[in-house]
């Protein structure tokens, strides 16, 4: 049996930066690196560490001497204990100072790049409730505080509907109100969640998966439309029954209200039937008089507003004059390519993911969107010489892959045609400075700009626009 880390306290430690996945940086007096989780850039701590490796140690402020001038006071009560929002308590700008500093990082010492001065990075306008799409879970063992371990008290009530608390699958934290949906988001969870109590609903428990209620996901649309679907670990018809009918009747503003009875060890939906009880099937998503239909299993930016904001910028970095064959890889929904449809000759779409490219044939033809065709595949298969044929050489190439970042042969058969122009879209700028540095022989840098899609955690979007030497 391996040693266990030892702890070590280091005393009066200043933190002095933020790193990748949201963590902050500090130097131990021997030089060696410090991660941490629960403080801000400028705060002057006691730590104790953790994990123990060569090169760094992992470690949890103890003590604060100074608190750092851009702290701000957390909105949410389930800041200390819930992990989704875990820069809260940085003030907005500084969020955005670091999250473009990473990017500029990733791009400098991974890929090697010599890039022109960025554009600032885009910050959202609303920097709370601008998610369209939450998904909260059931359980009736919630998470304690450790104030609640200790007291005397008799917890009774342990059903809980909210968050996993982070590195425990298990655990539930029970959530009052969160910022990142707008109403009446907190209010229909926590109409369902209080009415499962009154009338006696079994909460799920994940480790015997016994149980009636599983999750919850709500989707609220730009245009204001609400979806809701109860996921039921097993069927009890008079149970769900009256459970629909009175959310329907409590909140008769609901466009779609759906339910899966899903039985299986994991709570992905995907590969479930997905059952209509009232209202429409699906919900609509609007942008620049485009209209995206949006079912409980389709995929759309989780944050309306910027994504339009990110699109617009995509489209400004690939400089369309109506002439141009466009290929839009990992085009998701389609969504990149109907917005940019109107200034190309034609789009080529390709996803690995069918039912999504199923949506986006059906929106092109709902928007009468004629220059579009859509393909799935994976993209290192689909993306061949036949296809290139078939649908003639690209003068521009969007790309928006997963966190991955694109496959290495996606990459050398994009050096092998040399488009003219390349709009790299990207949620994971390492990934990102990777795969740049596979075209740099190729292609220079002419614009990267940042933009913040998720306001209060470390997540950022850059893009990036390149042009054939």
């Amino acid at each position: 049996m391996g040693r266990r880390n030892k702890s070590i306290i280091f005393e009066n430690i200043e933190v002095i930066d933020a790193g990748a996945k949201g963590k902050t940086v500090a130097k131990a007096p021997d030089g060696r690196i410090i991660f941490l989780t629960n403080t801000v850039p400028g705060d002057i701590v006691d730590i104790k560490t953790g994990k123990k490796r060569k090169a760094y140690f992992e470690g949890t402020a103890i003590k604060f001497h100074t608190y750092s001038k851009k702290r701000v006071e957390p909105v949410c009560e389930h800041f200390e204990h819930c992990g989704g929002c875990k820069w809260q308590f940085m003030g907005y700008e500084h969020q955005l100072a670091y999250k473009e500093k990473e990017v500029i990082n990733n791009l400098t010492r991974i890929g090697h790049l010599n890039l022109p001065e960025a554009t600032p990075i885009l910050g959202c306008e609303n920097i709370y409730f601008y998610r369209n799409k939450m998904e909260f879970s059931f359980s009736n063992s919630r998470w304690l505080t450790l104030d609640e371990i200790n007291s005397e008290e008799n917890i009774d009530n342990r059903n809980a509907c909210g968050f996993h608390i982070s590195g425990m699958w298990d655990k539930i934290l029970d959530i009052d109100k969160c910022h990142l949906q707008e109403d009446p988001s907190n209010q229909i969870r926590n109409f369902i969640k209080n009415y499962g109590i009154k009338n006696g609903l079994e909460f799920y428990n994940p480790r015997e998966q016994s149980g009636l209620l599983r999750t919850i996901m709500l989707r609220i649309s730009s245009t204001g439309e609400i979806m809701v679907v109860i996921q039921f670990f097993k069927e009890e018809k008079e149970k769900r029954l009256g459970l629909l009918k009175a959310i329907f009747k409590e909140f008769p503003q609901i466009t779609s209200l759906q339910y899966v009875i899903n039985s299986k060890g994991n709570d992905t939906l995907y590969d479930q039937d997905i059952i209509l009880f009232e209202g429409r099937d699906h919900i609509f998503e609007e942008m620049e008089g485009l209209k995206f239909k949006i079912g409980p299993k389709s995929f759309y930016q989780t944050n309306s507003a910027q994504a339009y904001e990110l699109y617009k910028i995509t489209r400004n970095f690939a400089q369309l004059t109506g002439n141009e064959v466009v290929y839009d890889f990992y085009t998701g929904t389609g969504t990149i390519a109907q917005f940019v449809a109107k200034k190309a000759k034609k789009v080529i779409g390709v996803e690995s993911v069918p039912e999504a490219i199923e949506d986006a044939k059906l929106n092109a033809q709902l928007n009468n969107i004629n220059n579009v065709e859509f393909y799935a595949g994976d993209m290192k298969d689909v993306f061949n010489n036949k296809f290139i044929k078939k649908h003639g050489k690209p003068d521009v190439i969007i790309t928006d892959p997963p966190r991955d970042g694109m496959h290495k042969n996606v990459v050398a058969k994009i050096i092998e045609i040399a488009p003219k122009r390349i709009v790299y879209v990207s949620c994971n700028s390492a990934t990102q400075a990777r795969d740049l540095a596979l075209m740099k022989e190729q292609y220079n840098i002419i614009k990267t700009q940042a933009v913040d899609m998720f306001p209060q955690t470390h997540h950022v979007e850059n893009v990036v626009l390149l042009e054939l030497k």
